[in-house]
């Protein structure tokens, strides 16, 4: 007997959101096509078995669409992959605005930006009762970089109905111990935060790094530079809603380095908006070291990846480890969902061991020790 759907509700229908929902419907049950996965059983779940049970934004030409429709309105520019996205009979609600929006966006052409609905917004009961209603199991923290107050408001509604919370964003919700205490308190799983993208610019930037640490090589000074031109990099532009985007890739690195690297000598984060590229992002990276007698070296990378499909198959991985984790009665953050999947887990281990950690907490070895945290 198939396992029973898991619900989700997605907060922000964006260009992350629009390739989720693709890859629901590109990854059907009769598909032998399995590439692109980490995954695809994971605990007795498959992407098939994940169903969009709620969704919330506030863009007018997204809000009252079903979500099939809303993931390609506008301003997403994400590739569309799956031109046979199956109707979810699901409609996006108003969401709560709060500090979702940043000012400077009102700037730039309609196709580019946020168009807030003339819409009652969201309350917290309201969003409760849908998430109850819904039979929600997972909530899925899309909102844009810098929502701070929309975050927690989404995380209470979360807890307050006993739904497990994945934080997507740099907003410090699992991490931060006295969020990831009131979710342990409650039973409630949280798996955060920050994304940590497929093959994405933090995890080859981790890779290297901790290859040099390996090998001996004395890491001096490095620089990673995105540019991209979807409405992520275009929030970003406005540096006051970059502080916990910066630690969370930063920190990243350096937690896997061999010693810590001078914060004069290691750059991290968005660079520019280039409205042209779209979802399309290019990372260029820079690694200055020494090799053996102190002889300099120096690797120059420069990585080009569709930044939202990049994220997608993560995604999925982390809605069915915390279904698996509610399952399973755990609460709080499920530490080695997080350490794989986020860039900011509320504990940071080297990729190979986060890898083991997870296949060991998917298999069921690692309950008790994820419990007892």
């Amino acid at each position: 007997m198939p396992p029973a759907p898991i619900n989700i509700a997605i907060i922000g229908v964006g260009n992350c959101a629009s390739s989720l929902v693709q890859g629901l419907s590109f990854y059907r049950p009769e598909s032998n096509d399995h590439h692109g996965l980490m995954h695809w059983d994971l605990g007795g779940y498959r992407p098939c078995d994940i169903k969009v049970a709620a969704a919330w934004d506030i863009d007018r030409r997204k809000v009252g669409k079903d979500v099939a429709e809303a993931v390609l309105a506008k301003p997403n520019c994400t590739q569309i992959f799956c031109g046979d996205i199956k109707p979810s009979g699901t409609t996006v609600e108003m969401g709560r605005i709060l500090d979702g929006v940043a000012e400077h966006m009102e700037d730039y052409p309609d196709e580019r930006t946020f168009l807030p609905a003339d819409a009652p917004q969201a309350t917290r009961e309201s969003v409760v009762r849908r998430l109850r209603e819904a039979k929600v199991d997972v909530l899925l923290n899309y909102l844009p970089v810098g929502s701070q107050q929309a975050t927690e408001f989404y995380a209470e509604c979360a807890l307050e109905a006993g739904v497990a919370f994945v934080n997507n964003i740099p907003v410090f919700i699992a991490s931060d111990p006295a969020w990831a205490d009131r979710f342990r308190q409650a039973g409630v799983p949280i798996i955060g935060d920050d994304i940590k993208a497929q093959l994405g610019a933090t995890i080859v930037h981790r890779v290297l790094t901790d290859l040099f640490a390996k090998r001996g090589v004395k890491l001096d000074r490095t620089y990673q530079l995105n540019t991209g031109g979807n409405t992520d990099f275009l929030n970003m532009s406005n540096r006051k809603r970059l502080a916990s985007k910066k630690i969370s890739k930063t920190e990243a690195v350096q937690s896997v380095a061999h010693t810590r690297i001078e914060d004069e000598n290691i750059h991290v984060g968005p660079s520019d908006y280039v409205a042209w590229q779209n979802d399309n992002k290019v990372c260029f990276l820079r690694m200055e070291g020494q090799l053996f007698g102190g002889v300099p070296m120096n690797l120059e990378l420069r990585l080009s990846v569709e930044d939202s499909p990049n994220s997608a198959g993560v995604a999925i991985d982390m809605i069915r480890c915390a279904k698996l984790a509610r399952d399973r009665g755990l609460g709080g953050p499920i530490d080695p969902a997080a350490a794989y999947f986020c860039k900011h887990p509320p504990r940071q281990m080297t990729d190979d061991l986060a890898h083991e950690a997870l296949e060991a907490f998917i298999r069921g070895d690692a309950i008790m020790a994820v419990a007892a945290e």
